[in-house]
C-alpha cells in the first residue's frame, strides 16, 4: 500500500495490543543509490539484529513467539518482494499474536530500524508525509489548458481543454474600423476561454484536496486571468510556473518538485522564526523535551514542532498515558511508568490524537539551540 494522507498514520496509530507487542521494520530500498544485493544485505542484518534484541528481553512465551512469528513474516515478505520493489523505502508493521499485518511503499528512504513496542512506530512515517503537499497545477496558453496533480514525485493529467483563440488581425476596413472590431471580438473570445478556464479549474479543485495552487501562462496573461481565479483558489497560489501547455508532464514535474523545496524551506524557517520570536517574549509557546512534554499532556499544545530524525528514549504513564523524559512515577495518579524506545514517536501520537499539528524540519536549524522541540501553545495553565 502506497503511503498517501494523514489518515493512514492516524489509523496505524490506532492499533494497540494489551497482550503483545507490536513489530515496526523500516528498510531503505532506493536502487538509485543502492544495488539489489546491498539491500538484500541491509534487511537480512537488520532482522538478525532484531533477533538478537529479541533473546535478551525478558517477557511471557506468548509475547515472545509473536514477535518470532512477525521476523519470520519480514523475512519471507523481503525474499519475495525486495528484489522487484521499486520504492524507496519499505514499512512494516506486524503483531501476530493479534493477526495485524500492514505494510507501506514509501517515496523517501526512512532510517533502517526495528522496533518492538507496544503499537506501531508512526514517527518516520508521518515525517515522511510532513515532506510532501498535494499540488494543483494549471498551464495554459491561447490554443489549450492542463491540470495536473502532482503528488510525492509523481505527476496525473486530470483534464485538458483545446480551444484556439486567434491571436493576428489583418490590417483591413475603413481607416482600420474593421481591425478594431475584430480586436475586440478576439479580446471577448480571450476572456470567454480564460473564464471557461477559471470555472473548469474551480470545479476540478472542489473534487480533490489540493494543498497549493501552481499556475503556469505567458506573464502578457497574468493581469487578465488572476482576477478570475476563485478566492479559494487565489489563497492557495503559491507560484508561478514556467511551464507552458506544450512542454512534457516530466518537465512540468521536474519545474513543480524544485518549487515546492525551495517553499518548503521557507515555511519551515518561518514557522521556526515564529517559534523562537514567541519564545522570547515570553508568548504562547515552549521548548525542550520536558516542557514540550508537559504541554502535551495538558493538552496546551496547537503546533507540535520537531527536529527531522530526532529520537529519545523515555517514559509513559499505563494509566494518564502522559509522556515524561525520566519520571519513574507519574506525578498525576502516582503510577509506576513504563519505559519507551521513542517518547518523540509518542509524542507526535498523542499530539495527532489531540488534533495538534505536527510539524518536522529539516536540521541543521535555530530549532536545534532549543532542545531541537517545541510548541506553539493555545494557553499556559496555571501551575
Amino acid at each position: 500500500m502506497k503511503l498517501l494522507s494523514r489518515e493512514q498514520i492516524e489509523n496505524l496509530s490506532k492499533f494497540k495490543s494489551d497482550s503483545f507487542l507490536t513489530t515496526s521494520f523500516y528498510l531503505k530500498t532506493d536502487k538509485s543509490r543502492m544495488t539489489k544485493k546491498e539491500i538484500a544485505l541491509s534487511s537480512k542484518n537488520l532482522l538478525s539484529n532484531g533477533r538478537s534484541q529479541l533473546d535478551q528481553m525478558e517477557m511471557s512465551k506468548d509475547k515472545k513467539e509473536s514477535i518470532s512469528q512477525d521476523l519470520e513474516k519480514i523475512t519471507h515478505f523481503c525474499s519475495k518482494h525486495l528484489s522487484s520493489y521499486n520504492f524507496s523505502g519499505l514499512a512494516i508493521f506486524s503483531c501476530s499474536g493479534q493477526d495485524y499485518w500492514e505494510f507501506f511503499n514509501l517515496p523517501t528512504s526512512p532510517l533502517n530500524r526495528i522496533i518492538f513496542d507496544q503499537n506501531p512506530y508512526i514517527h518516520p512515517l508521518s515525517e515522511i508525509l510532513d515532506q510532501y503537499h498535494r499540488i494543483f497545477a494549471l498551464t495554459f496558453d491561447r490554443r489549450e489548458a492542463k491540470w495536473y496533480d502532482i503528488f510525492m514525485g509523481e505527476i496525473s493529467l486530470l483534464e485538458n481543454l483545446i480551444e484556439d483563440v486567434p491571436s493576428k488581425v489583418r490590417e483591413g476596413g475603413w481607416e482600420g474600423y474593421e481591425s478594431k472590431r475584430i480586436e475586440r471580438h478576439i479580446a471577448t473570445h480571450l476572456h470567454d476561454y480564460f473564464k471557461k478556464i477559471s470555472q473548469k479549474t474551480f470545479e476540478i479543485f472542489k473534487k480533490n484536496h489540493f494543498d497549493w495552487f501552481f499556475l503556469g501562462c505567458r506573464e502578457k496573461y497574468r493581469s487578465d486571468f488572476e482576477p478570475l481565479i476563485h478566492p479559494y483558489l487565489k489563497a492557495r497560489l503559491k507560484s508561478w510556473l514556467k511551464a507552458m501547455p506544450s512542454d512534457s508532464p516530466t518537465a512540468v514535474l521536474k519545474e513543480s518538485l524544485e518549487l515546492e523545496k525551495k517553499l518548503k524551506k521557507g515555511e519551515e524557517d518561518e514557522i521556526v522564526h515564529r517559534l523562537v520570536s514567541e519564545l522570547e517574549k515570553g508568548g504562547l509557546a515552549t521548548s525542550g523535551l520536558k516542557r514540550t512534554l508537559r504541554s502535551l499532556n495538558r493538552g496546551e499544545a496547537q503546533i507540535l514542532i520537531t527536529t527531522r530524525d530526532f529520537s529519545k528514549p523515555g517514559r509513559i504513564c499505563p494509566k494518564c498515558s502522559f509522556l515524561f523524559v525520566d519520571e519513574l512515577r507519574c506525578p498525576s495518579c502516582k503510577r509506576k511508568t513504563n519505559p519507551l524506545v521513542d517518547v518523540i514517536d509518542e509524542a507526535v501520537e498523542a499530539a495527532m490524537d489531540k488534533n495538534c499539528q505536527v510539524r518536522h524540519i529539516i536540521p541543521p536549524s535555530k530549532l536545534d539551540r532549543f532542545g531541537k522541540i517545541g510548541a506553539f501553545l493555545r494557553y499556559k495553565a496555571s501551575m
